[in-house]
């Protein structure tokens, strides 16, 4: 599906810093299905957009710094504060809430880790999967050692698809603590939370189709989501772990998240 496309060096009067700041954070996916990193990738981006590659280079690092801000020193954004600034919600169910990047950044879109997110999805990409994998798996080993995590849940997926990225998520990363079980409920007509806009049809939808059927009981359980939105969904399979006992506290992850107050993601 994706492969690896090369091309002639492009002679860029960029900088030793701006250059290598660029080849580790910026990578493009072509609508013909090529995979381009670091200055082919800028360069090609910035091409299509007929922007001049050395001024908005330097945009780009001012850009995606200020977002790196939010980095803390366990390589992860927590988004608690977001979500608890969230209108709509009853109550918070999460201790905290973590994701490994933003979706997406201002003007320049889809993060590396947003943009391998979308297509792995929807492509059904394996290979990309276990790229995400390896980039987020110690993040996530970390988290478990440092929050005394003595168990992990994995939000089950809406759309039905023969290559489910949350069942390839939970079987490459071969966490060593217990799995508690998750299930969605199956309706006869699917309503996917992306296609929700309003926060409150999304907390309905999560609240009357995710069950936890899980029967042990953790002292503190992580929840691991691919993409936070809303936050409607980790949030409400938190509430159903709590009232079901199956955790006294409850972490909650994702791979992404979105920036600004946790605004709905549509495409992934």
């Amino acid at each position: 599906f994706i492969s690896e496309q090369k091309s002639t060096k492009m002679y860029l009067s960029l900088s030793d810093e701006v250059t290598n700041f660029i080849d580790e954070h910026f990578m493009q996916i072509t609508e013909e299905g090529s995979l381009l990193t670091g200055v082919e990738a800028f360069s090609f981006w910035c091409g299509k957009r007929e922007l001049p590659i050395e001024k908005t280079a330097k945009e780009y690092v001012l850009t995606k710094k200020r977002y790196l801000s939010y980095f803390k020193a366990n390589n992860l954004i927590d988004g608690t504060s977001k979500l608890m600034n969230t209108n709509g919600f009853d109550q918070i169910n999460l201790k905290q809430l973590f994701y490994s990047d933003f979706y997406a950044i201002e003007r320049f879109g889809k993060t590396k880790l947003g943009q391998m997110l979308l297509y792995a999805k929807q492509g059904q990409n394996k290979t990309i999967i276990k790229s995400i994998v390896n980039m987020i798996r110690k993040t996530i080993e970390v988290l478990i050692i440092n929050k005394k995590i003595d168990a992990v849940g994995f939000i089950p997926p809406s759309i039905k698809r023969e290559v489910q990225f949350m069942k390839e998520l939970e079987r490459y990363l071969e966490l060593s603590v217990p799995l508690i079980s998750i299930e969605k409920v199956k309706t006869n007509i699917i309503v996917p939370q992306k296609t929700l806009s309003k926060l409150t049809d999304r907390i309905a939808n999560a609240r009357n189709t995710i069950v936890v059927t899980e029967r042990r009981s953790f002292n503190k359980v992580l929840l691991i989501d691919d993409a936070v939105g809303s936050g409607a969904t980790i949030n409400e399979t938190a509430e159903k772990v709590l009232k079901r006992k199956v955790a006294k506290t409850v972490y909650g992850y994702a791979v992404t998240g979105s920036f600004k107050g946790f605004d709905v993601i549509s495409e992934a």
